[in-house]
C-alpha cells in the first residue's frame, strides 16, 4: 500500500480505537503528512520500504532547519507510534522506528501571572464589562473561569450552558480521551457567569439570525453552547487564543502568552496557596502525577527567585 493510504488507516485507528481528541489527531497527521512529502522526494512511496536511515534522516534535516528539540521529540515519538502499528497490523516483527531516538524536549517552565498582575488583568476586565458590550462580558466570564478552573482551552470552548452548575459551583467538563471530570469554579467566576448568561449572552445570540448562523453546521449552532462568538457561533480556539494573547501582553512578563499561560498559573497559585498535588492533578485532568509535578518546580523557582532578591547573604 501506498505510504499515504497507511497514514489514512492510522489515524482513523486513533480516533476510532483509542478515542483520541480530533486536536490531537491533526497533530500526527501533520507530522505523517511531512513525512510523507519528505519520504516521496527520496524515492520511498510505500510504507514498506521505510527505513531507519530515511527516519533519521528525516528528524535530521529538521534540527538543521532550526526546529525545537521539543518538536524533533514529538515527530519520533509521532512515528514510532505509526511503525509499531504498522508492524502490528501486518504482524511483521521489522519496525523500522523501533531504535529511533531523538533529542529530549526541553524543561522550560511555563510562563506564571503574579497574583497581582491577575487580580490587575481581571480588574480591568470586571471595568470594561460594566459599560454593558456583551463582547466584554462574554471575555470577563471567560477569562475568570479559565483562571479559577485551570481549563485547557479544548474544554472551554466545548462547554455547554448546561454543564454549568451555579448552585454548586462545578463545571462538568469532557478533556483528553473523552473523559469528563466535575471541577470547581469560585463566586468571582460565578458573579461572571451570571452576568454573562443574563446580558451578554442574548445579545449574542441575536446575533444569530441576522448572521444566517440558523443554517451553519450542527457543530457551530449556539443554541446549548456556553461562549459565543462575534456573529453568535459558538466560540473556537482561535477566537480565546486571540483574546488571552491580547490581554497579556500587555502584562510585563517572558514565554507563551496563550490560554495555556493561564491553567499554569491557577496551578501553579494553587500550590503555592497549599493546595495538594493530588488534588490539583484531579482538577486539571492529568493522568500522570508526574505531569502535574511540574508546577512544584515552578513554584520552586519562583521560591529561590525570591530568595536571591530578599535575603542579605543569597
Amino acid at each position: 500500500m501506498q505510504l499515504t493510504d497507511d497514514i489514512d488507516a492510522f489515524l482513523c485507528y486513533l480516533s476510532a480505537e483509542r478515542g483520541y481528541s480530533a486536536h490531537t489527531v491533526r497533530a500526527y497527521r501533520t507530522d505523517l503528512t511531512q513525512l510523507a512529502v519528505f519520504a516521496v522526494d527520496r524515492g520511498v512511496a510505500t510504507s514498506a520500504d521505510l527505513s531507519l536511515e530515511l527516519l533519521r534522516e528525516w528528524l535530521w534535516v529538521g534540527t538543521q532547519a532550526g526546529l525545537a528539540r521539543a518538536t524533533l521529540a514529538r515527530r519520533s515519538a509521532t512515528v514510532r507510534s505509526f511503525t509499531a502499528w504498522l508492524a502490528r497490523a501486518r504482524d511483521d516483527s521489522v519496525d523500522p522506528a523501533a531504535r529511533l531516538r531523538s533529542p529530549k524536549p526541553g524543561h522550560t517552565l511555563p510562563r506564571v501571572i503574579t497574583h497581582t498582575q491577575m487580580n490587575e488583568l481581571l480588574n480591568s476586565l470586571t471595568a470594561r464589562a460594566r459599560g454593558g458590550e456583551a463582547m466584554a462580558g462574554r471575555d470577563l466570564a471567560i477569562v475568570e473561569l479559565l483562571y479559577a478552573s485551570a481549563l485547557r482551552v479544548s474544554e472551554l470552548i466545548g462547554l455547554d450552558v448546561a454543564d454549568v452548575d451555579l448552585d454548586r459551583l462545578t463545571v462538568r467538563v469532557t478533556g483528553k480521551g473523552s473523559k469528563e471530570r466535575v471541577v470547581p469554579f469560585g463566586v468571582p467566576a460565578q458573579r461572571a457567569i451570571v452576568q454573562y448568561l443574563g446580558q451578554a449572552r442574548p445579545a449574542l445570540l441575536e446575533q444569530t439570525a441576522s448572521t444566517g448562523a440558523a443554517t451553519a453546521p450542527q457543530s457551530l449552532v449556539p443554541a446549548a453552547a456556553l461562549f459565543l462568538g462575534r456573529r453568535g457561533q459558538r466560540l473556537g480556539v482561535r477566537g480565546v487564543y486571540r483574546l488571552v494573547a491580547t490581554l497579556l501582553a500587555e502584562v510585563p512578563g517572558t514565554g507563551p502568552a496563550g490560554p495555556h499561560a493561564l491553567r499554569h498559573t491557577a496551578a501553579t497559585h494553587l500550590l503555592d496557596g497549599g493546595a495538594d498535588l493530588r488534588a490539583v492533578q484531579e482538577l486539571l485532568g492529568h493522568v500522570s502525577l508526574g505531569t502535574t509535578q511540574i508546577y512544584t518546580h515552578v513554584s520552586a523557582e519562583r521560591l529561590k527567585a525570591s530568595y536571591g532578591l530578599a535575603h542579605p547573604r543569597a
